[in-house]
């Protein structure tokens, strides 16, 4: 038996999917460390990842399965989040995560130098978050690293490697394959990574980690990707035209298309996926707002309760502060939340019916930009469970939707392992 392992650093937490081909064989969780103070620490993610390998090792001799036969592992990260390290993996700077925003002067330096309409422009993109965290590096960085590649770096004990998707918005080009000739002018260019085709093999797992963790030292760490594209890996087919909405703590789609489409005005990106384009983009709408007023029995409650034909009509944009990415590239956007109905299920409503809208204008932004209309839309995440949410979006959006059997992330990034 040969077992690959998935691991999908996610938002709230670390989860972890063993399989075996396409069967999954175990599945774990661990929760991401308290924030201490305003700051993320990268070395609570390797924190969480190391207590859920933990538990996954636990799980697998529980099934009297051997953690050896593990010989392939690939990481998905929370896109744009990353820290800078030294030579040895230390973080010399603090964590930023993909929904920081502010960075003015690195945007207004990325302005005179990258083309207009690059996907590094804006005063919240990927590049100016990394240029902001040379400012706040303690000491000269040896890499930047991707939430992603920082835990394959630790899995490896060797940094300096990324993958098309995760490099795709800190200026990394996925059709020539190589960083832009403007890049130097930004940033230093010795600090960024070597990328590679996601799932491609790297190196070996380190032998301490090895050792530690009761695997192979014969594992090999492979090329790993976003959490949101791990997300589609896991429950769509390779055909174009399918789409996949990410229903998580955030708002993901994904369209597989023909052709490349890019509007950073408007945050739409394509990932190079085989000999197609991965078309889309992430709101900062979704299932974190839900949980900001309600608990998941409310939830479950509540949604029982709506008439989805009797619309509120109240035009929310439900946000848990300001600033959005996609549909609308804005890192001044407010939330519009109000009023708020005295009924909670209506309220809910209102919410539910902001998301769903925004869902279909991320769609109508790829189809006004030459792409074509998804002729299915499979949905993932926590969302994809709540019945009347499903069909309050099959009735705003007027798309056919479906619903996968496996929609962990972990179980995509796992899936790159395969055949490799």
């Amino acid at each position: 038996m040969k077992l690959c392992l998935g691991i999908d650093v996610g938002t709230s937490g670390v989860r972890m999917a063993v399989m075996n081909g396409n069967e999954l064989v175990s599945m774990t969780r661990a929760e991401h460390l308290p924030k201490k103070r305003n700051e993320i620490d990268a070395n609570d993610w390797w924190s969480a990842v190391e207590n859920c390998l933990r538990k996954q090792i636990a799980d697998l001799k529980e099934k009297r399965v051997d953690p050896l036969a593990i010989r392939g592992i690939a990481v998905d990260g929370t896109s744009g989040s990353m820290v800078l390290t030294n030579a040895a993996l230390t973080p010399v700077s603090p964590g930023l995560m993909y929904n920081s925003s502010g960075f003015d002067t690195e945007a207004a330096i990325i302005a005179q130098q990258a083309p207009k309409v690059h996907i590094t422009q804006g005063t919240n993109s990927a590049l100016a978050r990394a240029m902001r965290l040379v400012r706040l590096s303690v000491e000269p960085p040896a890499h930047l690293l991707h939430q992603a590649d920082f835990i394959a770096a630790k899995l490896m004990a060797k940094g300096g490697h990324s993958d098309f998707n995760n490099a795709l918005k800190t200026g990394f080009d996925p059709e020539p394959e190589m960083w832009p000739d403007w890049i130097g002018a930004v940033i230093d260019p010795a600090i960024l990574p070597k990328v590679h085709n996601p799932g491609a093999p790297i190196a070996k797992i380190s032998k301490k980690i090895a050792l530690e963790f009761e695997l192979s030292p014969d594992t090999i760490i492979h090329a790993g990707t976003t959490d949101s594209i791990a997300a589609f890996l896991a429950c769509a087919p390779l055909e174009e035209g399918v789409a996949v909405t990410s229903l998580g703590s955030t708002l993901a789609i994904k369209l597989l298309n023909t052709k490349r489409i890019d509007d950073p005005a408007v945050g739409l990106y394509s990932h190079k996926l085989n000999n197609l384009w991965l078309v889309g983009g992430a709101s900062n709408t979704g299932g974190a707002v839900l949980k900001a007023f309600f608990s998941d029995e409310d939830l479950r409650a509540l949604s029982q309760q709506i008439d989805i034909n009797n619309p509120t009509h109240l035009g929310f944009y439900p946000l848990l502060a300001k600033g959005e990415r996609f549909p609308i590239n804005d890192p001044d956007l407010a939330p519009k939340l109000a009023p708020r109905p005295k009924s909670d299920a209506r309220f809910l409503q209102a919410i539910l019916e902001g998301i769903t809208d925004i869902e279909a204008r991320c769609y109508d932004a790829i189809a006004a930009r030459g792409g074509r209309r998804p002729k299915k839309i499979i949905t993932a995440g926590g969302g994809a469970q709540n019945e009347t949410w499903t069909a309050l979006r099959a009735r705003i959006i007027g798309i056919p939707l479906g619903q996968t059997k496996q929609p962990e992330a972990a179980i995509g990034a796992a899936s790159l392992v395969l055949d490799r």
